[in-house]
């Protein structure tokens, strides 16, 4: 069974391939957002504190079980101990509702980057531009047809020659575009209503510098939920996604060094996005044009600024959505490949059985969620006190409630069932030196489970 198994042709096709899932659009448009809100420095400082700590041992807890089991996260658990088989299947409903609302969301992509492909970028800032948009009844459709088609492509062509060959070609293209927009962020000056004249420099050191005015306890934990949160998103954990990347690693491959390289380029690119992004809308729009986040960010506020810088303003959108897209893609495509292997690990399906119908589900969602800002329209109250439409009841569900569950079940099984060797074993198979086994171990049975705990109380309103 292990024989017939698709895998990557190597470490580097490994850590390419999570990497590429792992830079997505919560980088690009939640991290910069966090950063600048949370005290700049003071917030990449938790980041990385919690990356190296929390997300290393969820990250390598979840490619170990994958690469040890052999399976997809739907059959993981069950392998790993009979009696937590429906951890993988909650484990597999995560990528399920992810994967529709994350097309449509990848269609908006599509739509902007045609938009400033043909030269039309200005009417991305007319009012009500975005709103009309995803309202329309027909064109948002279209728009998450096309970019699952892309998705579905790669899917269909495999593990290696699919995902593997698809990541190494488009994480150069990513990194390339994100520098050339970072750098040209950072030489923008632009005199304001005020008189005042903003540089990109000075946006670089709301990013940079820690701002610790009005910093209380309250506030602080604040900032650490913020950054733990946003590591979910970043290391694509509690997702099935690494679990089934590990399940497709070589036993030859070094897994602590490639969780290393994986963490230090996802905080790279973090940090890049804010580089990117931050200068450039401190420059045209201030301190408060910063307060946008999500679609906002993204489909209001970044195109405002591009048109403010003149005609330059069309190549350098559509560098932008063509970098976003890329990043979507890459994303997306690693969320599919879990439900897909999912099906092929249980039903013994096919891979084009199993993607043709990852992708009808997909499709009907992702139908419904574009429904629901015109015909399906309403809205509710979340338990954190968000107001709430489909789309982001079904992010709200498979994000601040199932996966804490999925990653909270994950380290009572791993630290107190199964016991950390069971991980450490794995991690250290070719006779490899695991340099932070003793972190791992308090983070497993201790930390995490109570940290994430926290989390989970705090959407569900209870803190």
């Amino acid at each position: 069974m292990e024989k017939k198994r698709n895998a990557f042709t190597g470490s580097l096709g490994f850590v390419v391939a999570a990497a590429a899932s792992a830079v997505g659009l919560g980088n690009i448009w939640r991290f910069p957002y966090l950063a600048a809100r949370d005290g700049g420095g003071l917030f990449l400082m938790v980041y990385l504190l919690l990356a190296l700590t929390f997300g290393f041992a969820l990250l390598t807890t979840e490619v170990a079980l994958g690469r040890k089991t052999r399976q997809s996260p739907l059959t993981a658990y069950g392998v790993a101990r009979a009696w937590w088989k429906p951890l993988g299947v909650l484990a597999c409903i995560v990528p399920m509702l992810i994967l529709p609302y994350y097309c449509v969301i990848g269609g908006w992509v599509v739509k902007y980057f045609l938009t400033f492909l043909t030269g039309s970028g200005a009417q991305t800032v007319e009012d009500g531009y975005f709103s009309s948009f995803i309202t329309d009844t027909s064109t948002p459709i279209a728009m998450t047809i096309v970019f699952l088609f892309l998705t579905m492509v790669v899917v269909l062509a495999g593990v290696d020659k699919g995902i593997e060959n698809f990541s190494r070609i488009v994480m150069p293209m990513l990194i390339v575009l994100i520098i050339i927009i970072s750098v040209f962020s950072l030489t923008l000056t632009h005199k304001g209503d005020d008189g005042a004249v903003r540089t990109g420099l000075e946006g670089l050191k709301i990013l940079l510098i820690p701002d610790f005015s009005g910093i209380t306890v309250r506030s602080f934990f604040s900032i650490v939920m913020d950054a733990m949160g946003q590591l979910f998103y970043s290391l694509s954990v509690a997702m099935g996604i690494m679990i089934t990347y590990g399940s497709y690693m070589t036993n030859e491959t070094n897994l602590s060094s490639s969780i290393g390289h994986i963490e230090i380029f996802d905080t790279a690119i973090a940090f890049l996005a804010g580089v990117m992004i931050v200068p450039a809308v401190y420059v045209f729009m201030g301190r408060e044009g910063m307060q946008a986040s999500g679609p906002g960010l993204m489909f209001v506020s970044l195109p405002r600024v591009f048109m403010e810088m003149g005609t330059i303003g069309i190549i350098v959108g559509c560098l932008f959505f063509a970098m976003v897209l890329f990043a979507a893609t890459t994303s997306s495509v690693s969320i599919m490949e879990a439900v897909v292997s999912s099906f092929m690990d249980q039903f013994h399906m096919e891979r084009r059985k199993a993607a043709l119908l990852t992708g009808a589900i997909s499709i009907a969602l992702g139908v419904v969620v574009c429904l629901g800002y015109n015909s399906l329209y309403f809205e509710i109250t979340l338990p954190n006190g968000s107001v709430a439409q489909i789309l982001d009841i079904m992010d709200y569900v498979s994000n601040n409630l199932l996966m804490p569950v999925v990653e909270i079940a994950t380290c009572i099984l791993i630290g107190w069932i199964l016991k950390p060797d069971y991980i450490l074993d794995e991690v250290q198979r070719n006779g490899e030196r695991f340099r932070r086994r003793g972190l791992y171990v308090a983070m497993v049975r201790y930390v995490a489970p109570v940290l994430l705990a926290v989390l989970l109380f705090k959407a569900l309103g209870i803190l």
